[in-house]
């Protein structure tokens, strides 16, 4: 069989919200009233906490898809000032989040335990508000949320081959900027800065999904102790230690693109090795030269840079049933079922999604059962499915 990106269809059931005359749609969907609607209509289950779990009408999968968000649309008005990752999340609300996380992939792994049948992948996006508002390929809800995803392998296998040059596969290959000028001081970086026991630098070959190749350069961590491991609080804390890796990475590189030779920035959070290894690195610095040099002669070049970072982040199990992290730069706002090398065109189809949606509103409210055990929320009703 042939090696390479997919690409599928999936159907969804128009939504029927009315955008107000003069707003643009992802204007309105950063809006309060958006939210009470994905809550009337698509919420599962809410906690004190604001987390919000939801069946995602706009999804990539009919087999599983659903959504986390912590939905601060009505306690933090400005849309530019929401948390949107978890480096910004409360203590509290962050434990009952990873715990969150951990229930609905265990269903998962447990509902779907052949890794050649089914491909399981739960991922974070930052949604920062880093590019204008009326920006091409900027999030519209601009809030943290994590997003739990199954696609049967056959369906993948059957699909057709995507077209490698589509713009929103190279974020994860070799054509983005960080693997293509910078990739072993990533790396390196990644390797000095963090402290990690649980989570295992994987070579491509092993990290790789075998049917289409990806993800294509990205650094990658096996989850040791597969399922287990992520009972445990020091995996999350791992985790988190990977995206404020990134997060240095990035920021540091970018501050040095912006204004040359700019000091070390004060808030990193691994000073020692942003010095040593990053702001002493020869290709580092020559690589956010040349972005530098093309942000001044070409504005439609400096004007699709996202400034602040974004990223997205996500756990997967390849058909070797290896359970493996992944992290991205998001410099063109793709989905992270792209990272994997799955394309999806989602097309507005209710009868065909109708054929599909009791199964999974089925397997939806049995993974809202678990969490309601563990105490992590209390159902919401809605016309399509009561509260118990």
């Amino acid at each position: 069989m042939q090696i390479g990106p997919r690409e599928i269809t999936t159907p969804f059931r128009p939504i029927p919200l009315e955008v107000p005359e003069g707003m643009k749609p992802n204007e309105f969907f950063n809006s309060t009233e958006n939210l009470n609607d994905l809550i009337h209509n698509n919420g599962l289950l809410v906690n004190a906490e604001d987390l919000l779990l939801y069946r995602k009408a706009l999804g990539h999968s009919t087999e599983f898809d659903t959504s986390i968000i912590y939905n601060t649309s009505k306690t933090v008005l400005n849309p530019l000032g929401r948390p949107v990752r978890r480096t910004q999340v409360p203590t509290e609300v962050k434990q009952v989040w990873n715990r969150m996380n951990q229930i609905i992939i265990d269903y998962l792994l447990e509902r779907y335990p052949d890794p050649e049948q089914a491909l399981v992948l739960a991922g974070e996006a930052s949604l920062d508000a880093t590019w204008p508002l009326t920006s091409p390929g900027v999030p519209s809800i601009r809030m943290l949320h994590n997003h739990f995803i199954v696609f049967p392998m056959e369906q993948l296998r059957q699909a057709r081959l995507a077209d490698v040059a589509n713009p929103n596969l190279t974020d994860g290959g070799q054509h983005s900027l960080f693997q293509a000028y910078m990739r072993d001081v990533y790396r390196q970086f990644f390797e000095q800065a963090l402290d990690l026991r649980i989570l295992k630098p994987l070579d491509n070959h092993e990290s790789s999904l075998r049917l289409t190749g990806y993800p294509q350069g990205l650094p990658c961590w096996e989850i040791q102790g597969g399922t287990e491991a992520l009972q445990e609080i020091r995996f999350w804390q791992e985790y988190d230690e990977i995206l404020k890796g990134f997060l240095d990475f990035y920021r540091s590189f970018f501050a040095q693109v912006s204004s040359r030779n700019s000091p070390m920035l004060a808030d990193v959070y691994y000073p020692q090795q942003v010095e040593s290894v990053l702001l002493f690195n020869n290709c580092f610095m020559g690589a956010a030269k040349k972005v530098r040099e093309q942000c001044i002669k070409d504005p439609a070049y400096a004007n699709a840079i996202r400034w602040q970072p974004a990223f997205k982040q996500l756990i997967y199990r390849n058909e070797a049933g290896k359970l493996i992290v992944t992290i991205s730069q998001n410099s063109i706002g793709n989905a992270i079922t792209e990272l994997l090398g799955v394309v999806v065109k989602r097309e507005p189809d209710a009868e065909a999604y109708g054929r599909f949606e009791p199964a999974l509103i089925e397997r939806l409210l049995e993974v809202r059962a678990r969490l309601i055990q563990a105490d992590l929320g209390d159902a919401i009703a809605t016309e399509q499915w009561g509260a118990e």
